[in-house]
């Protein structure tokens, strides 16, 4: 599966899009100078138990890591995966 990003005017998203259905989508915001803020993280539901949510997330902070941004985790889903494993996002968790 693609995962594809897109950004425009301190909003973005990274999604899986087929056939001009989109399946999955991680929504963000961004914050001068360098906060990521999550918001939303929605998977369809053909797409459960294949671990999309972790990969759209795994891509976000990727980004999140190369822009030097840090992460205000709004998303619940995204809030809990960074509670569960602190030390792999300390990095790029806002505190």
């Amino acid at each position: 599966m693609l995962i594809q990003h897109i950004e425009k005017d301190r909003q973005g998203s990274f999604f899986i899009e087929e056939e001009d259905i989109q399946l999955a989508e991680m929504d963000y915001s961004l914050s001068p100078p360098d906060t990521m803020i999550i918001l939303h993280t929605e998977v369809d539901e053909a797409l459960k138990g294949r671990s999309i949510g972790k990969k759209l997330l795994e891509h976000a902070v990727e980004y999140a890591r190369v822009k030097n941004y840090k992460i205000i985790p709004l998303c619940p889903y995204v809030k809990s995966v960074f509670e569960k494993d602190p030390e792999i996002y300390k990095d790029v968790v806002k505190k």
